[in-house]
């Protein structure tokens, strides 16, 4: 597997992330249960055991609850925190009395989000904080303040972006002392406009990708870290019940189990492993929260695909021949 380009910032890192979204039961007001605590812990667990050490956060999975419960984890595991690297989100607002759901990258309300997240985690740092959508009302000026903030107070160690393309990743780090070390985006196996934007280049056929040009190119030439959310395509490749569904999809999903019959290792591990292969250096997040599931995508970081078998999944979820 090539090297993360996170690894310059954060060495050790794993080559997979686990995403937390999933813990602390539903996107709901109602509290965190002893069944919630049992299943962030057997999560956790199954991810360290897959030697996964990195865990995603954003402070609205779960309104709140994802990070609350995480922090119970942490308290019960006393020294889990230094081996571990904790990343969060900030940035999205949700409606409110009368007003709309909204995104903030003001000062203040950075600032207000970092004491949030930590203090419901119960930890003093992050090592990565993200902003998790553009602001179309993003000064970067003001954002370069609060991150000079949180740094300066040992309060966050690093800082990325979420769904971003490289103009505005670019807008925003000319106003930024220090590098951004990661962009989170959509990119898996069942969403593919990452990889046809380049190969529809001049062709008629590519008028629909929604996927800004060089993104990719640019996020490697500045060491900045492609992590995929929804990167198991909620399974649809890996043990869903594709029968309904389109040839494409069906036939996909036929090649990756032959793929991991043929490697020996899980399903999941060779949809992930499909997109390590990618020269970028993907990151992947795994979304599950189920112990067995987290096992089988640890097992990605022994899959390196050839060149064939990369193309054999790309095609087939394409639907049809490359041009």
């Amino acid at each position: 597997m090539p090297t993360l380009p996170l690894e310059q910032h954060l060495p050790g890192v794993s080559p997979l992330a686990f995403g937390c979204m999933g813990l602390g039961g539903g996107w709901n007001r109602d509290p965190i249960g002893a069944e919630h605590r049992r299943e962030a812990l057997e999560a956790v667990d199954a991810a360290l055991e897959a030697g996964i050490n990195f865990f995603d956060h954003a402070d609205i999975y779960t309104l709140g609850k994802a990070e609350q419960v995480f922090g119970e984890v942490l308290r019960e595991r006393p020294g889990l925190r230094e081996e571990i690297y904790l990343q969060s989100k900030c940035g999205i607002r949700f409606a409110e009395a009368e007003l709309p759901g909204r995104y903030d990258f003001s000062r203040d309300w950075i600032l207000q989000s970092v004491d949030g997240i930590l203090q419901r985690l119960g930890v003093e740092y992050l090592d990565s904080l993200l902003l998790h959508r553009p602001d179309p009302l993003m000064e970067p000026e003001e954002v370069a303040e609060a991150f000079a903030h949180l740094r300066d107070t040992d309060k966050v160690r690093h800082f990325g972006v979420s769904n971003m393309q490289l103009h505005q990743i670019q807008f925003l780090q000319a106003s930024l002392p220090a590098p951004l070390v990661a962009n989170q985006i959509s990119v898996s196996l069942a969403e593919l406009d990452w990889l046809e934007e380049g190969v529809m280049v001049g062709s008629p056929l590519g008028k629909d990708v929604n996927f800004t040009a060089g993104t990719l190119q640019y996020c490697r030439l500045h060491g900045i870290q492609i992590q995929s959310w929804g990167s198991l395509a909620q399974g649809l490749y890996s043990g869903r019940d594709v029968s309904d569904r389109e040839d494409r999809i069906q036939d996909t999903a036929r090649q990756v189990a032959r793929l991991a019959e043929r490697h020996g290792v899980s399903r999941e591990a060779i949809v992930l492993g499909w997109l390590m292969r990618h020269p970028v250096s993907i990151q992947p997040v795994v979304g599950s929260i189920n112990p067995t599931r987290i096992r089988a995508c640890g097992e990605a970081s022994g899959v390196t695909l050839s060149r064939e078998e990369w193309y054999t999944l790309y095609v087939a979820a394409r639907g049809q021949p490359l041009p």
